[in-house]
């Protein structure tokens, strides 16, 4: 199965720059180890003490997985998933 990630500006630097990468997995926690094992360093960019962190956002297709089981939240084979980190400023 794969799934399309958009990964933020922030994160590029994991990812050599690229702006989406294909990962598999079944359910969100998987597929961020699969991005953590292709890209060193996102995966604790993205949680801690294995939970999301609280300025990350993931949307599945649109739709905020805090709202579908988080980390648990299950992926179909074509699934667009976007990481958006909270700005804040002023």
């Amino acid at each position: 199965m794969t799934v399309t990630v958009s990964i933020p500006t922030i994160l590029r630097s994991y990812t050599g720059n690229a702006k989406t990468v294909e990962c598999s997995g079944e359910s969100i926690a998987k597929l961020i180890s699969c991005l953590d094992g292709n890209h060193p360093g996102i995966g604790a960019r993205l949680l801690d003490e294995g939970q999301l962190r609280r300025f990350v956002n993931i949307y599945i297709n649109d739709e905020d997985i805090r709202f579908m089981g988080s980390l648990d939240a299950k992926l179909s084979d074509g699934d667009a998933v976007t990481i958006l980190p909270a700005v804040a400023g002023g």
